[in-house]
């Protein structure tokens, strides 16, 4: 078999949304490139973009009460829910583009207009979240913050969780209209086809082995075709990794020294899910809680409306569950053989650092079913268990690295670029909040790894993205336009009209 690699200017592993914008961005900047994109399933979007796999939230920090943490002194400091936003702001922007320059079609498949709540219980989080509605209803990312603790304002707001709801316990919530639900598996379908309509190579059923440096410096990826039972090889002048659990494993395989004293802990995720109308008709917004005393910031409870394949349903979650594989469809040994001599004392330093998640984590995996639902009738009193199925999401997989601020085995809960010192290749680590913030992300790593044509891109990526280089907080007026045009372009328009004409959509499909 002969070893002769074929020659690219990118390689972009796996088929997920992160591998789908920055290749639909690189497409849109230098057409004149070649592409391949490999991916071990058979088609895209399948693992964490996957609809079923995620909460499908606009992360934006609307009702995210974790990324607004309360201070030793009592403050609550916003700085990550503004960063959060300008990225959410960057997505939108760039998704506008491509409809409005009709790359991609019919935005109410990915994007739909779904009010954002917080949700908090007792006097002490109603103050907290009542501080945190100050702290952000002033600031014009933030416009339209609504704050009630009144239970029949709350009652017209979310009549599921407030029907016959008897405890005397304070209750409060925030809301904002201009929340979204969105469908990362939609999009990424859309943006794939799209890239497929520009040529670029898309290899299903193809499995990365292996990657190596090239003697000229670039990198050459062993490729195995599973229908074909043959191996490839392939190089590339900057290869993306874009596999989601999948992406650890491979950048270990690089040997680059970015690579050194990274591990990785996998989570997986269950929801209780219900498409009874008798449910569904009743709520429409995600609304999210306050995570337990002592859980980690992925556990924080939420009750989402969503929509999935033209279809409504109500979902609630996430509960933890645990397995040794980094992808759903991956390796019950991904985990052990994610050890390595150069992270073995990461990952033991985190072991001994976490006992909370450990413990957290055997909780959650021994819960029963009518556990599960106790905690959602914290959500709705009224909730019925033969109305709410159990369906498994994606599986994620926890950056665990060593940090100057906090020493060996930090567990991470963000999402991570890993860049090589010579910007040659790039991978994409950890989870939430991830795909919302996919167009931010990718442009990083085009700024990393692709510094010396920035210049050049810099007037075409503003063309997609206007507030590129800029600081929307610093710019209020620009603030308002690109809600204004983006909401226009993706049919989010407050007024709800778009919502109403999606509601009789899926009524008709129902029926």
């Amino acid at each position: 078999m002969s070893r002769q690699p074929k020659k690219t200017n990118v390689i972009l592993i796996g088929a997920g949304v992160m591998s789908a914008t920055l290749g639909s961005l690189l497409k849109e900047l230098v057409p004149e490139w070649e592409i391949k994109v490999f991916e071990k399933l058979s088609k895209p979007g399948e693992e964490s973009s996957n609809g079923w796999n995620n909460a499908g939230t606009g992360h934006s920090a609307l009702c995210e009460l974790n990324y607004t943490p309360e201070m030793p002194d009592g403050s609550v400091d916003i700085s990550k829910a503004l960063k959060i936003n300008e990225q959410f702001q960057i997505s939108k922007q760039f998704w506008s583009y491509l409809v409005k320059n009709k790359l991609i079609q019919n935005p109410q498949d990915f994007i739909m207009p779904l009010p954002h709540m917080s949700l908090v219980h007792g006097e002490k989080d109603v103050a907290f979240l009542k501080k945190r509605f100050e702290a952000l209803s002033n600031n014009p990312l933030f416009a339209g913050m609504e704050f009630s603790d009144n239970p029949e304002r709350l009652m017209e707001w979310m009549p599921l969780i407030m029907k016959e709801r008897t405890t005397n316990e304070s209750i409060a919530a925030t809301k904002v209209d201009s929340g979204t639900d969105v469908n990362f598996g939609a999009l990424t379908s859309m943006l794939f086809d799209y890239l497929i309509n520009k040529d670029v190579e898309v290899n299903y059923r193809h499995l990365v082995r292996d990657m190596k440096r090239a003697q000229d410096g670039s990198w050459e990826v062993k490729v195995h075709d599973i229908d074909g039972g043959k191996l490839e090889y392939h190089t590339a002048d900057f290869v993306f990794i874009g596999a989601g659990g999948g992406s650890l494993p491979l950048l270990q395989k690089t040997d680059i020294p970015e690579s050194k004293h990274i591990g990785g802990f996998p989570v997986s995720g269950l929801f209780l899910v219900s498409d009874k109308p008798e449910v569904v008709e009743q709520h429409h917004a995600k609304v999210y809680g306050k995570a337990k005393v002592g859980a980690p910031p992925m556990s924080v409870p939420h009750l989402d409306t969503r929509y999935i394949d033209g279809k409504k349903t109500v979902l609630f979650g996430p509960f933890a569950g645990f397995s040794p594989k980094f992808l759903k469809t991956g390796s019950y040994f991904d985990l052990i053989r994610s050890v390595k001599p150069n992270n073995v004392l990461t990952m033991l330093s985190a072991g001994a650092k976490e006992m909370k998640l450990t413990k957290y984590l055997i909780q959650q995996v021994m819960l029963s079913n009518e556990k599960r639902m106790e905690e959602l009738r914290e959500f709705i009193p009224t909730a019925k268990s033969e109305d709410w199925d159990v369906i498994v999401a994606g599986q994620r997989v926890q950056v665990i690295k060593d940090t100057e601020a906090l020493g060996k085995g930090t567990l991470q809960f963000g999402t991570e670029v890993v860049t090589a010192g010579d910007g040659s290749i790039a991978a994409l680590l950890g989870a939430s909040p991830g795909a919302s913030t996919a167009v931010s992300i990718m442009l990083e790593v085009l700024e990393k790894c692709f510094p010396e044509y920035i210049d050049k891109w810099e007037p075409k990526i503003k063309e997609m993205v206007p507030s590129y280089g800029m600081l929307l907080l610093e710019n209020p007026k620009l603030i308002r336009e690109i809600h204004a045009s983006t909401a226009n372009a993706l049919g989010l328009e407050e007024d709800g009209k778009q919502a109403s004409q999606k509601e009789s959509a899926v009524t008709l499909l129902e029926a």
